[in-house]
């Protein structure tokens, strides 16, 4: 038995945007060109969307590099709108950074943002791979920002304990104490 399958009745795969932020034409050169936010760790399906995206800004990329120690699988050719994109993996190559090929354009390197990276900590990544001419490189960012990010939870953790024991004050022995537990003033009043 032989089975047909027709094309045109399947579902065609819809591109959701590359989740994107370039440096601005300048200039300053700096080490990143802009931060990339994939959605997941698949770059058969997130490769697509992030050359169809810089086709129009940066021309036709050709070639990916990419470090294989974030991606669970590196194939060696990704289709593209009618073409192959060749990708290429050095373990020496910053494992937070991609690097694209142009033949005609050049060279790029972005910041890869881990799919699950929370939306506040990605675009505080984003903005800051983007500024004109840093010196700041990917794995500089990324430290950076998990120690903001430590930074925000603890402040969290600190204004939560606060509202728990309804904003009283602490003893040195870590207890709340409250009004009563204060010494009476001069006037009598606590």
């Amino acid at each position: 038995m032989t089975t047909t399958l027709d094309r045109a009745a399947q579902p065609a795969v819809v591109l959701r945007p590359a989740r994107l932020s370039l440096t601005p034409k300048t200039t300053l050169p700096g080490l990143l060109d802009g931060a990339w936010w994939p959605r997941s760790r698949d770059l058969e399906i997130e490769l697509p969307a992030l050359a169809a995206a810089l086709d129009e800004t940066w021309g036709r990329i050709t070639r990916v590099s990419v470090n294989p120690s974030r991606w669970p699988v590196v194939p060696r050719t990704v289709a593209v709108a009618g073409r192959v994109l060749h990708v290429g993996w050095f373990t020496e190559q910053d494992p937070d950074k991609l690097i694209l090929l142009s033949y005609t354009v050049g060279r790029w390197d972005l910041l890869v943002i881990p799919p699950e990276t929370e939306p506040a900590a990605a675009a505080r990544l984003m903005t800051a791979a983007a500024i004109p001419g840093s010196v700041l490189a990917a794995n500089v960012l990324m430290a950076n920002e998990a120690v903001i990010g430590r930074g925000i939870r603890d402040a969290g953790r600190r204004e939560a304990s606060w509202e728990d024991e309804g904003g009283a004050c602490m003893s040195t022995f870590g207890e709340p104490f409250g009004r009563s537990a204060l010494p009476l003033s001069a006037n009598g009043w606590r």
